[in-house]
């Protein structure tokens, strides 16, 4: 098995070690690689540990490539903005609007209708999952459950979904919904799949080379359960919920565009600038929504929003799939980013996602020159 005690050296400074190192002890022996991207103001660094699986493999490199699970939301968020800046929808619009021919909306039995807004704040009032992919998911329930959920059981499922209270009256975190929205995104900008939509409207832009929602890219870690490998993730039906994967290195562009938006391409130089309408969507992003029940935080598009007594904002959201597990997470006013992966599943007594956003407040709230 491989251990995770000899951090790759990735460039010259020795800034982040100690962050990766506190990262290697909380993805315990589950996991065989780690990696950690790092910004505050100009420094930035990608460190990594491990092999990208426990039995062989290559090293763990700024480019190997993690399952993200439900970070991808923030990616389908982005893509809402983006098209609303372009003018192509509204954030108000009602999810009918939006629907592929031939497809039947929710029944929504109080208030109405379901907007575009509701989806991405987790108000609409769809459940957690859509209705047959429990079902469906039981054969394969520790390794890949969306893998049988495929898109024309997210139609049947819509269509047989009620609605029992207003939208956007309650919040209710929904895998559904944002998956829903994902394929209204791809409607509405009259594309041939989520995929490609992410390819055209974020990852060529920003330089993101390595972003994929291909379920086997190259460089990819193995995701591990328990200690035991797994196969690719897999969601077909739901890909805006959780089907992205990046590695550390385009994690680190993805945030820094959101830290500095308009300011050019990726952080390597590559890809065209990200000005126009994407400038303003990095920013819409950011905008709170709603104040979260039981808790002083707020909801932005999807990202979740932390405000300390100083005045600073914190911005993050975790993902998980049965064998990775990540966080992502920015603070605006002291340029701070960090980006957490690990190819080991989320598990009772696992502390990686917190120890990685434990990670990113110190650096965040720290003072100048520390």
């Amino acid at each position: 098995m491989t251990t995770l005690d000899e951090p790759a050296q990735v460039n010259d400074e020795s800034w982040g070690e100690r962050e990766l190192a506190d990262l290697v002890r909380a993805a315990g022996p589950g996991a065989s690689a780690v990696t950690l991207a790092v910004t505050r103001g100009d420094r930035q660094a990608v460190r990594c540990a491990g092999r990208m699986d426990h039995a062989a493999g290559e090293p763990c490199t700024p480019d190997t490539v993690f399952e993200l699970g439900s970070i991808t939301k923030t990616f389908t968020a982005l893509l809402l903005a983006d098209l609303a800046a372009r003018g192509e929808l509204a954030l108000d619009d009602p999810v009918e609007r939006h629907l592929p021919v031939g497809w039947q909306p929710a029944e929504v039995r109080r208030g109405g209708p379901i907007r575009l807004l509701h989806l991405a704040t987790h108000t609409s009032g769809l459940p957690r999952l859509p209705p047959g992919l429990i079902a469906s998911a039981v054969a394969a329930w520790s390794s890949n459950p969306y893998a049988a959920y495929d898109e024309r059981r997210l139609r049947a499922g819509l269509a047989r979904t009620i609605v029992r209270h207003r939208p956007g009256e309650r919040f209710g975190y929904s895998n559904f919904g944002v998956g829903l929205l994902g394929r209204l995104l791809t409607e509405a900008g009259r594309s041939t799949g989520y995929a490609e939509l992410l390819a055209d409207r974020i990852c060529r832009p920003l330089g993101m080379r390595a972003t994929t929602c291909s379920p086997d890219p190259p460089h990819r870690a193995i995701g591990h359960r328990h200690g035991r490998p797994l196969p690719p993730w897999r969601i077909p039906g739901l890909p805006g919920a959780g089907a992205v994967r990046a590695s550390g290195a385009d994690l680190l562009r993805y945030l820094r565009a959101h830290l500095r938006p308009g300011e050019g391409g990726s952080a390597d130089g590559g890809g065209s600038a990200h000005g126009g309408a994407l400038a303003d969507a990095l920013r819409d992003v950011q905008r709170p929504r709603l104040r979260l029940p039981r808790s002083g935080d707020q909801l932005c598009l999807v990202w979740n929003h932390r405000r300390t007594l100083d005045g600073r904002d914190l911005l993050f959201h975790s993902g998980g799939t049965r064998g990775c597990t990540s966080l992502i997470a920015f603070c605006p006013q002291t340029a701070t980013a960090v980006a957490a992966l690990c190819n080991a599943g989320p598990s009772r007594r696992g502390n990686f996602a917190q120890a990685a956003y434990d990670v990113f407040k110190r650096l965040a709230l720290a003072e100048d020159g520390e």
